[in-house]
């Protein structure tokens, strides 16, 4: 019951999409938003849908050991799974771990080929076959445009899709898109895109790209203080 209830809470369904696997093989999706809105507890939160689905998840973090990666999962776990008994809890907790591996790089030392290599090294021993991949903290311009092409060959080689956190300015104006310059550049390669706006005393999530960017589903922000997702009507 709580493993089925926790599933129906998924952020694309609520989003208006139809199904939880709206990016393919090689499909890419991106989560827009300034330093500190909530990028990588949306991302997470993704992630725990697809570990509790039984989707294993590699989750890459540039900035974050793994004990900090580790303590986003616990807690947005526990915060989700709450108001239900600790012992159920903890059951289900254990049982999804094994579909999650943290892996880090510092920024300056991530490239596509060592990343390939290390998946390699996971893939091949049997120790870790990702269906979903999550890349947070790469750093977004024009000169990433080949990196990231051998990227989508890769997730695409490997039957994964790749979500990605997009640092944005508050100084930086958008681009004729509507999306911010630094990402535009790069942009037609991504399926689906979102974005945190805070407005007031919540964080807005909009859907800028993917679906005619038109969800039917009610809007949904993220809880600034649990960094949850909610129904506006909440």
């Amino acid at each position: 019951m709580l493993k089925k209830e926790l599933i129906l809470r998924n952020p694309l369904r609520q989003l208006g999409f139809e199904t939880e696997d709206i990016l393919s093989a090689g499909g890419f999706g991106a989560v827009l938003a300034h330093a500190g809105v909530g990028k990588t507890a949306l991302l997470v939160q993704l992630a725990m849908n697809g570990m509790l689905r039984s989707r294993n998840v590699l989750h890459i973090s540039l900035n974050d050991p793994v004990n900090k990666v580790n303590l986003w999962y616990s807690e947005l776990f526990h915060h989700l799974a709450g108001h239900y008994e600790g012992a159920q809890i903890s059951r289900l907790w254990e049982s999804v771990l094994p579909h999650r591996f943290i892996m880090t790089f510092r920024v300056e030392n991530f490239t596509v080929p060592k990343l390939k290599e290390r998946l390699s090294d996971l893939t091949e021993q049997g120790i870790f076959s990702p269906a979903m991949m999550i890349i947070d903290g790469l750093h977004f311009d024009e000169s990433l445009r080949a990196d990231l092409n051998d990227l989508k060959a890769l997730a695409a080689g490997n039957g994964m899709h790749v979500w990605f956190t997009v640092h944005t300015h508050r100084h930086e104006s958008p681009g004729t898109d509507g999306l911010p310059v630094s990402f535009s550049a790069v942009a037609g390669l991504f399926d689906l895109v979102l974005e945190l706006q805070p407005e007031h005393s919540d964080v807005h999530i909009k859907l800028l790209r993917g679906k005619e960017s038109s969800p039917a589903g009610p809007a949904l922000l993220l809880d600034p203080s649990t960094m949850l997702i909610k129904d506006k009507e909440f």
